[in-house]
């Protein structure tokens, strides 16, 4: 819940010119507020910048106050949505929400991150691997394989986030590799986008995306600063 239109819009300028030079390869969007998707979508017009919505429901309208459907997103020239973020897990959105809103937003020709990940009490209780197994098979549950191009996995531990807690890069391998095997019972395992999110920081951002099996971040507070997100860009790779 950061930035107003204007502050978001100002913020999509100052990283057209800060992405300039950034890899080829790299894949760049940002998540603003519903009420800042249009300006910041129409600033990233002809840039590397893609935008993407916070949430999305799964109906395309309906008597859901406070909602936001795919049709709406798309809308406001937004390209994409995050789905099943932990904060919104957290305030409630089920295994099955989200599974029906990675297939409403897929449908609508929206890109989707979907999120996943565990506690610290599921960590220390040894039920990482059984926690991740279980939401990345639930979310997946109404997609197939078509949909892979448009589909990117986050793994976000949820006790590294906004901790200043950030996994090793080895942790982080081996939580991707898991949630890469699990989709890949029904998907292209090498097709299948995985990213790490969890306190990534210019300083540490090249290690976890030097990892075999992590493809990308999901940056937060770290996003904020244009300068900053600009150099986890980079880090991306040549």
């Amino acid at each position: 819940m950061h930035k107003t239109g204007a502050e978001a819009r100002d913020h999509v300028a100052r990283l057209r010119v800060l992405l300039a030079d950034a890899p080829p390869a790299a894949e760049v969007a940002v998540c603003p507020p519903f009420t800042a998707l249009e300006a910041a979508a129409t600033e990233a017009e002809g840039s590397p910048v893609r935008v993407l919505a916070q949430a999305v429901h799964e109906a395309p309208s309906g008597p859901h106050t406070g909602e936001i459907s795919a049709p709406m997103i798309l809308a406001t020239g937004a390209v994409g949505t995050l789905v099943g973020h932990s904060e919104r897990r957290a305030a409630g959105e089920t295994d099955d929400q989200v599974a029906a809103r990675v297939r409403a937003a897929l449908d609508a020709g929206l890109q989707v991150i979907l999120c996943v990940g565990e506690s610290l009490e599921q960590r220390e209780a040894g039920e990482t691997e059984s926690w991740l197994d279980g939401q990345v098979r639930a979310a997946l549950a109404n997609v197939v394989p078509a949909d892979v191009g448009a589909l990117a996995i986050a793994y976000e531990p949820i006790w590294a986030i906004g901790t200043g807690r950030t996994a090793t890069p080895e942790t982080a391998q081996a939580a991707c590799a898991l949630v890469r095997a699990v989709a890949a019972a029904g998907l292209d395992p090498g097709a299948v986008r995985v990213l790490y999110g969890g306190s990534v920081t210019p300083e540490n951002a090249g290690g976890l995306m030097a990892q075999t099996d992590i493809d990308g971040a999901l940056v937060g507070g770290a996003s904020l600063d244009p300068g900053g997100f600009a150099a986890i860009v980079a880090a991306a790779g040549p």
